[in-house]
């Protein structure tokens, strides 16, 4: 199983450009102090990067796929 990312939306998307918002969307972030624990693959990484000054990211250590799967509902 990869490792996994706990990201959280720690600026608002308002005012910002349009890709932004859609790239939060994508992370299943719309909202301020919104969590997701999300798969660490390279398309996760690429849209991390795009709204870097947005979001705060943390290192999970290995989990089970139901620890997994609970976080992402």
């Amino acid at each position: 199983m990869p490792n996994m990312l706990r990201v959280t939306q720690i600026a608002s998307a308002a005012g910002r450009k349009p890709g932004q918002r859609e790239t939060l969307i994508g992370l299943g972030l719309n909202k301020l102090h919104r969590s997701r624990v999300l798969a660490d693959t390279p398309a996760t990484r690429g849209m991390i990067r795009k709204v870097a000054h947005l979001v705060a990211v943390t290192d999970l250590p290995e989990t089970s796929e139901a620890t997994a799967e609970e976080g992402a509902r």
